[in-house]
């Protein structure tokens, strides 16, 4: 049991030190007036399925009563972008964006997550969406990216490339 936990904790702590992300992906939406809203894939506010599809089937335009749930009352908001759910009282990760793939399986994109993106980049990714992806852009010297264009915004794939062969 010892052992387990302590292998565990290396794998928290790897994970949490960026050793194994090398892949990831950004949901990048245009916002009224301009500027972007920036979502992560991968965030610390972890909501159950349970959860999530109670709070998207509530939603509505002005916000849905306080629900409970395990990180405390949350709020979801029906806009044009898609179903927010608010999450007052944690400190970090306030709110997830709620998507459905073809399946109607759900995805929720965290408002923060790991992965820094400057404004400059956010506007390369967004003028190369393309429906079937855009051109390959090299972010800086550790990633690159294809920008693909979606219903519900500019979905990004950002991976770390392979070293060349010698």
């Amino acid at each position: 049991m010892k052992c387990l936990r302590v292998l565990l904790l290396l794998l928290l702590t790897l994970v949490s030190s960026g050793v194994l992300a090398e892949n990831s992906n950004l949901l990048i939406q245009l916002q009224p007036g301009g500027g972007f809203r920036i979502w992560h894939a991968d965030g610390p506010s972890l909501l159950s399925d349970d959860e999530v599809m109670l709070l998207d089937s509530l939603a509505e335009p002005q916000g849905s009563a306080p629900v409970p749930t395990a990180l405390g009352p949350a709020r979801a908001r029906r806009t044009e972008l898609g179903v927010i759910i608010e999450l007052a009282e944690v400190k970090t990760d306030k709110a997830l964006l709620v998507d459905r793939d073809a399946c109607g399986h759900l995805k929720t994109w965290h408002a923060e997550g790991g992965v820094p993106l400057t404004e400059e980049q956010a506007t390369d990714l967004v003028l190369a969406a393309l429906p079937g992806g855009g051109p390959r852009l090299v972010l800086d010297a550790e990633r690159h990216a294809k920008s693909y264009l979606t219903a519900i915004g500019i979905m990004v794939a950002i991976w770390k490339p392979r070293p060349a062969r010698k």
